[in-house]
């Protein structure tokens, strides 16, 4: 802060017109995700979240641990869900059907200084009106149209998929309440009746 302080008061840090000497800083949420995966190696917690094999992706092993004891660590909330938009924002990959595994070509193990090179997708809406536009200008939008609904359509299409796989664990869990449930209420008779017996 202080540092801070001092190159602001002496000009330090810019160069000519004005013109920041500064390298960009990598987003805050793509540090924090990173330094999760650091850090969770270093404290062995890897069967919670940790690099793929190769070191190009990581995988959540467990997702519900994850949001709990993970994600309030390193963020304001744990939602899950939140966390994958965001991934998703960034351009992350979810490349397996089998587990939350997501991929990122500058997202790697010992590569934190490729973070910088990631961006947040961006829409940007046009200025004009379309009635003032060339023809190869709204071709060119045409195909943008074209590409961000193909894009569109693939993320609702991987959306559909996750909310299946959500549903199955959900009613995977649902099964197991009604057996725990089945078993408590079974032991809860089966100790009433010794209780009626003593008496």
């Amino acid at each position: 802060m202080v540092d801070n302080v001092l190159e602001l008061n002496l000009g330090l840090g810019t160069g000519y017109a004005g013109q920041s000497t500064r390298q960009r800083c990598p987003a805050p949420f793509l540090l924090k995700t990173y330094d999760l995966l650091e850090e969770g190696e270093a404290e062995d917690s890897t069967q919670i979240v940790s690099w793929n094999a190769e070191g190009t992706g990581f995988v959540v092993w467990s997702p519900a641990e994850f949001s709990d004891l993970t994600l309030p660590r390193y963020f304001k909330h744990n939602n899950f869900s939140s966390f994958i938009r965001q991934l998703n924002t960034y351009g992350f990959k979810k490349i397996s059907s089998k587990r939350w595994e997501f991929k990122h070509e500058k997202f790697q193990r010992g590569c934190r200084h490729l973070l910088v090179g990631i961006t947040r997708k961006k829409c940007e809406p046009s200025v004009f009106p379309a009635y003032l536009k060339s023809s190869s200008e709204e071709n060119a939008m045409t195909s943008t149209e074209e590409n961000n609904h193909q894009l569109l359509m693939e993320e609702n299409k991987n959306l559909k998929k996750e909310r299946l796989e959500l549903q199955m664990q959900i009613d995977e869990c649902k099964e197991l309440e009604m057996k725990l449930l089945a078993c408590l209420s079974q032991f809860m008779g089966n100790h009433q009746n010794k209780v009626r017996r003593l008496c």
